[in-house]
Order: C-alpha cells, then sequence, then structure tokens
C-alpha cells in the first residue's frame, strides 16, 4: 500500500461537583439556543492550517498550503479546555502506596472484619472482601481513594453500597431480559476497547428529543426506575470486562455524546444516574469524554476548570462539534469507534486493524493498494474524521494499453458522512486507488483505511 499526496462514577467530592455542573451546563442548552448570536456562533466552523514536512516519510508536503490565519479568542479559549496533564491511573499495587495509605487500608479491612465477621457475606462483584488478596485490595482502595482514605467514610459508603447492591440485587441484573432491545447500540453500550485495553462504555440520549420515545422510556415513575435499572445492566456488563488486579485494567472509558440531547427533560434521570454512579462505582472511570461539545458549554469549562483538582481534569476531555473523530482516535483506534462517531466499526464487524494518516488542509490523499490480480475481489473501508472533502476510486491495470476504470466517481462528502464500505471485482491484474481531496480546506483531519482482498476460486 503506497499514500502519496498533491496539492462516572465520581472518585471525590471535586469530581462529584464538576459532574453537577456539567449536568447544569447541560441544562442551559435550551436558553442558549434561543440566543440569535449565540446560535450563529454554534453555526460558525473553525479551521486550523498546520505544515512540515519529512522526506523520509511516503507521505510529501506540496509546496503551496493554505495561509495561516491568527485564532480567534473563542478557539484559543477552546484549545485551552482541552489541554490537561495525561491521566495516570492508580496501579492498584500495595507496595507503591503510602505508609499512611497502607494504614488506611488496613483499618478498613479490620472494620469490616469486625462488622461481618470471617464468615460474613460481604462480596462485590464476585470478589470476596474479607479474602486477603490483591482483588479484594483493589476493590478496597477504589472506596478509599473516593473518601481520600478517610477510613471512616470510605467504611460508610462500602457498607451502604453493599445493603444498596443486595436489595437491587446488582449481581444478578447483567443477566436479565428488561425489554429495551431499541436501545441497545444506541442510548448506552459497552463497544470495544481504548489503546491501553479499556472497555468503553458510549453515552448518547439524543433519541430522547422525540417525544413518542421519551414518554415510552420516561413517561412514569415505574418506566424511569426500569430505564434506571437498564442503565444499570450495561454499566456491570462493562464491569465485569476489568481485571481487578494490580497493574490491570482496572477502570472503564465513558464517551457521552451532547449532540441533541434533550436537557429539561432528562434532569430527572440523569440525577438519579448520577447518584447512582457515584455512591455505588468509585473509580470506575479512568477518562470521561464528551464529544459534540457546543462551543460555549467548552468555554465555560475553561472557567471552571481552575477550581478543579489536577488528578479530576485530568480524567475529562472536551470535544467540539465536528471533532469526535480527531478526539476519539487519541484514546481508540480507528477500528474500534463506531461509524456514527467517525470510526469504522459497524455492529457486527470483524475488528480487523487499520491503518491511520491525516489529511492536511490544501492536500490530496492518494492511497494506492497494489498487487491485485485478475479476478480477485477488494473490499476496503475508508474514513476522513469531518470530512466536508472529495472523495473517488479508480482501478489502474497494469497493462499500458488498458482504460483505468472509475469504481467511484468524484463526489462531496459531507461532514456527518460515515465510513465508505466498497468492494470491486478486477477483470485484470492491477492497483486501486482511493482519492481524498482536501484542497478547498484548511483543516488537517484525522483519517483511517483498511481493506482486505480476495483471490478468484476459478483458475
Amino acid at each position: 500500500v503506497h499514500l502519496s499526496l498533491s496539492p462516572l462514577p465520581c472518585e471525590q467530592p471535586a469530581f462529584s461537583l464538576f459532574l453537577f455542573v456539567i449536568l447544569q451546563l447541560i441544562h442551559i442548552y435550551l436558553h442558549i439556543l434561543t440566543n440569535p448570536f449565540a446560535a450563529f456562533l454554534h453555526r460558525f466552523h473553525l479551521g486550523l492550517s498546520h505544515s512540515m514536512e519529512n522526506p523520509h516519510s511516503p507521505i510529501s508536503i506540496p509546496e503551496a498550503s493554505p495561509k495561516p490565519y491568527k485564532k480567534s479568542f473563542v478557539t484559543t479559549l477552546m484549545e485551552a479546555a482541552s489541554l490537561r496533564s495525561p491521566f495516570k491511573e492508580d496501579t492498584y499495587f500495595t507496595s507503591h502506596l503510602k505508609a499512611s495509605e497502607k494504614k488506611a487500608l488496613q483499618e478498613l479491612k479490620d472494620k469490616l472484619m469486625a462488622s461481618y465477621g470471617p464468615d460474613g457475606e460481604c462480596t462485590m462483584w464476585g470478589i470476596p472482601l474479607l479474602a486477603e488478596d490483591e482483588k479484594a485490595d483493589v476493590v478496597l482502595l477504589k472506596f478509599l481513594r473516593a473518601r481520600d482514605f478517610r477510613v471512616l467514610d470510605s467504611f460508610r459508603m462500602l457498607e451502604k453500597c453493599l445493603a444498596w447492591r443486595k436489595e437491587f440485587k446488582a449481581d444478578s441484573v447483567g443477566e436479565e431480559d428488561l425489554g429495551f432491545k431499541e436501545l441497545e447500540g444506541v442510548v448506552a453500550y459497552m463497544h470495544g476497547y481504548d489503546r491501553e485495553g479499556h472497555p468503553v462504555c458510549y453515552n448518547a440520549y439524543g433519541v430522547f428529543k422525540d417525544k413518542d420515545m421519551y414518554e415510552r422510556i420516561f413517561g412514569d415513575e415505574e418506566k424511569l426506575n426500569k430505564f434506571l435499572r437498564w442503565r444499570i445492566q450495561v454499566l456491570e456488563r462493562g464491569i465485569s470486562l476489568l481485571h481487578f488486579k494490580p497493574g490491570g485494567i482496572n477502570s472503564i472509558i465513558q464517551v457521552t455524546d451532547l449532540k441533541d440531547m434533550p436537557k429539561r427533560e432528562l434532569r430527572v434521570a440523569s440525577n438519579q444516574i448520577l447518584s447512582l454512579f457515584q455512591d455505588n462505582y468509585p473509580e470506575m472511570v479512568a477518562r470521561k469524554i464528551f464529544i459534540n461539545v457546543p462551543w460555549y458549554f467548552s468555554v465555560l469549562y475553561s472557567m471552571f476548570g481552575p477550581f478543579l483538582t489536577q488528578r479530576t481534569k485530568s480524567k475529562f476531555v472536551i470535544s467540539r462539534e465536528g471533532h469526535a473523530a480527531e478526539t476519539l482516535y487519541k484514546f481508540i483506534r480507528p477500528e474500534d469507534v463506531p461509524v456514527q462517531y467517525g470510526g469504522l466499526s459497524r455492529p457486527n464487524d470483524l475488528q480487523k486493524p487499520a491503518s491511520e494518516f491525516t489529511v492536511k488542509g490544501g492536500e490530496k490523499v492518494n492511497i494506492q493498494i497494489e498487487g491485485i490480480e485478475a479476478g480477485a475481489t477488494i473490499t476496503w473501508d475508508l474514513v476522513v474524521g469531518g470530512w466536508d472533502l472529495e472523495y473517488s476510486a479508480e482501478f489502474v491495470p497494469n497493462k499500458e494499453d488498458s482504460y483505468t476504470i472509475a469504481v467511484e466517481k468524484p463526489r462531496k462528502l459531507s461532514p456527518t458522512e460515515e465510513a465508505i464500505r466498497n468492494s470491486y471485482t478486477s477483470k485484470e491484474s492491477g492497483k486501486l486507488v482511493l482519492s481524498v481531496d482536501n484542497t478547498s480546506s484548511r483543516r488537517k483531519k484525522v483519517a483511517a483505511y483498511r481493506y482486505t482482498v480476495r483471490k478468484s476460486t476459478l483458475e
């Protein structure tokens, strides 16, 4: 292949406070969107040009590129909101704990033993908390860290959680059929892993802007409680994928899509979900990614950010509308990102690895897939985050006297277009050339592709 170019659960009080503010900011949406000036800025597109050259790379940079422009004040604020130190997840090795933290862990164990006794029922996520092993330590350390290693507060939180799990029957909820087939894979669902191996949970409540859908799910208290149980079910299934082992994967990634999210209508449900998560699932989220965030949300976050601890801020990622793929690719490989967010992953699809590349402003990229034999069928997936460019595909035969075949004629792809999937069976040997033309844009875009070639079964 040759590429060529031509011109959460809440861990601490600060964490809980920030999630509360997040919800309140969401509730402000309707008021802001009624302001004509805000609506105009909401639709305003900000681009970014970038230029660098590496003579040893298979990707070369054209001599001419769009002129750089001066960043606006809003752009600067939004970029500041997205800057943070990388989050370093706890290893849960007891040897890494401070002396005071080791003491707190032992005191919590002693309190549990005194309260439940050696034969008492004290398990969580299938882990006996009174057992002297590393899995029990991981769970107990989550509760201790959620309360800044205050033993009494941690013990009270743990007791309440154990009581809630027994009453809620949380251990068996993962196997229940709650009848929300229409919400699976749409509203809240586990899908793939991030680059470090954390399970990823996606949340998108835009479907509830439909009043009929909203009434079917939240029409009365019984329906609301059933939805909450279903939402806990999704989380429990994600937690079942964790290792609960020092140095292992002990938390998940949350991706929340704010596009079209009804604000006032979901206030009760969102507050109850937040309450359940923060009380019963401490330190279960390694990173919280918000995508399709309006610009004013990011500005407000940048102003509120200084009041948060660095640990809390490092867990949050804010991505404005039109930049979902660009943001998610930093943490999740393209083949694991759902197609609706600029990835290549489709339901029940094989997770064949993809190749990543960037399309800079003012450039055209040609992906050449060579060595295709006569009668072979090539199938490809291709996506560019925030498309808004021209795409085409052609087959070039090896014979000089043969004609180039236009497999897909040049067409402009909208920003919301999902990944392209197509196939072509060649009648003669040659190469397939996929072209993405970004010459009319100044914005650098992330992209990915993959392909398979199936040889002819005919002799």
